[in-house]
This record gives C-alpha cells, sequence and structure tokens, in this order.
C-alpha cells in the first residue's frame, strides 16, 4: 500500500525529494567502472543488490564524502554506521579528542573533512582546548546536528553575526567562507553587555530560514521550544541545546535515545556469532 505521502506528490516531485536520480545515477557509474565483474552475475542482480544496500543504509560505507553528504538518507545511514561501528567506545566508557574521533570517521569515510570534525567538537568543548578528551555520547550527538544541518548552521551563523553587529535581521543571508561557522567562539560578554542575542528576534530570523531553506533543517516547532527558554544566548549556546533535545534526535530518526545508545542487539547478535 502506498503511503499518504506518497499519494499527496506527483511522481516527479515524490522521486525528487527521496533523491531518487541521485542513486541511479550513483548506481550506473559503479556499473560502468565495474562493468566487468558484475557481467558474471548480471546487471539485474546487480541494482537489485545495490538498492537493497540503500535500504538498509549499507551504501554509503567506504564512500567519498561528496557521496555521504549528498542527501538527507545518506547522512542519517552514515551517523548510524557511525554509532554501530565505535559505540563499544561509549560501552567501554573511553574518552577521545577530536583527532582520534576524526580518525574514526576517516575508517568509514577516507576523504572526511577535518574541519566538520573540528565543528562538532567546539559544539561539546566550548571555551576548552581542541586537544581535550570527549565521550562517544558527547560528541556523537554533536557530530549529528553538525553534519545532518551543516548547511542550516552555516546560514544560522551568518545570521547571529549579523544580529551581534546589528544589521537587518529580515536580510537574506548568504554565507561565504569569511562568514562561516568556524568564526564565532564561545565568549563572555563585555562589562554591562548582554551576552550572545535575543533569543525571540533569533528566532524570528530563524523560522524566516527554515521556510526558504533547501536544505535539511530541524522542525521549526522544536526550534522554538529550545528558544522559548531563554530570552538571551549564543551561538554555540544554541547548537549545544539542539544536540541535547530529545525532540530533534528523534525527528532526524539516525541515533537511538541517549539512554540506548550502548543498545543495539541485532549488531550483538552478529558480532557474536562470528
Amino acid at each position: 500500500m502506498l503511503s499518504p505521502e506518497r499519494l499527496a506528490l506527483p511522481d516527479y516531485e515524490y522521486l525528487a525529494q527521496r533523491h531518487v536520480l541521485t542513486y541511479v545515477e550513483d548506481a550506473v557509474c559503479q556499473l560502468l567502472e565495474n562493468k566487468e565483474d558484475i557481467s558474471q552475475y548480471g546487471i539485474a542482480r546487480f541494482f537489485t543488490e545495490y538498492f537493497n544496500s540503500v535500504c538498509q543504509g549499507t551504501h554509503i560505507l567506504f564512500r567519498e564524502f561528496s557521496f555521504i553528504q549528498a542527501t538527507p538518507h545518506n547522512r542519517a545511514s552514515f551517523l548510524r554506521a557511525f554509532w554501530r561501528c565505535f559505540r563499544t567506545v561509549g560501552k567501554n566508557g573511553d574518552l577521545l579528542t577530536m583527532r582520534e574521533y576524526h580518525c574514526l570517521l576517516q575508517l568509514l569515510c577516507p576523504d572526511f573533512p577535518l574541519e566538520l570534525t573540528q565543528k562538532a567538537a567546539r559544539i561539546v568543548l566550548m571555551d576548552d582546548a581542541m586537544d581535550c578528551l570527549m565521550s562517544f555520547s558527547d560528541f556523537l550527538f554533536a557530530f549529528q546536528i553538525q553534519f545532518y544541518y551543516s548547511e542550516f548552521l552555516e546560514s544560522v551563523a551568518a545570521i547571529y553575526q549579523d544580529l551581534l553587529s546589528g544589521k537587518n535581521p529580515n536580510t537574506v543571508i548568504v554565507p561565504t567562507s569569511s562568514s562561516g561557522q568556524h568564526r564565532h567562539r564561545p565568549s563572555t560578554g563585555e562589562a554591562g553587555t548582554p551576552e550572545g542575542v535575543e533569543a525571540s528576534l533569533f528566532y524570528q530570523c530563524l523560522e524566516n530560514l527554515c521556510d526558504r531553506h533547501k536544505y535539511s533543517c530541524p522542525p521549526p516547532a522544536l526550534v522554538k521550544e529550545v528558544l522559548s527558554n531563554v530570552q538571551r544566548l549564543t551561538f554555540y549556546g544554541f547548537l549545544v541545546a539542539l544536540s541535547k533535545h530529545h525532540g530533534i534526535n528523534q525527528a532526524l530518526g539516525a541515533l537511538p535515545d541517549k539512554g540506548d545508545l550502548m543498545h543495539d542487539p541485532a549488531m550483538d547478535e552478529e558480532l557474536e556469532r562470528l
């Protein structure tokens, strides 16, 4: 039976929303690159196995970064794979540095960019040095927000910077490398100056951003919930709140709740079998 979502959308919109063309193009490229091997067991079998791997989320393993970030499904699949492969780090209580977490990411994606790992670590470490140790759960949930919503956060960073400098918050923001998230660091306000920006004004800007953003962004209702609990906040304070929000984690759907993070019965059963 077709889902209500599928019935409500024209075919072309549904295919575009699910990024089907991206996977068809990737499958054809792999078919052409490995046609000699594939010819031994048939093209139909190859396509069946390829799209089965897409459904299972294993298609992103050991692929280039441009592919794993190409669709929301790929990003969620990569997050899930990272959790399942390395959750023993958290299970054992080990603490790792940013560089060590980056090495783990590169085991799944050899060209994973260091800058993205650094941004995720900054959400956890705030004012602390970048070589400080982090727990697996703290890094994982910060990394989830930074990786899955990376383009959205670049725009948020530019909006935050404009609010700090007193610019019109309704101006359309086009983030550049010079206005990106890496410029922002948590800092204490000057004497007599309130720290951060006004939460209600910040939300108005983010609401407009969510309406027009072509990339994934957190559900606006949950963003409003995060910002309604404070009068002012800093950029990194906002990211910390997003990373710890139970509803946003559920809406994204890639990771279990924090209390279940160390439990993966299917993987445990497979490891015991091996």
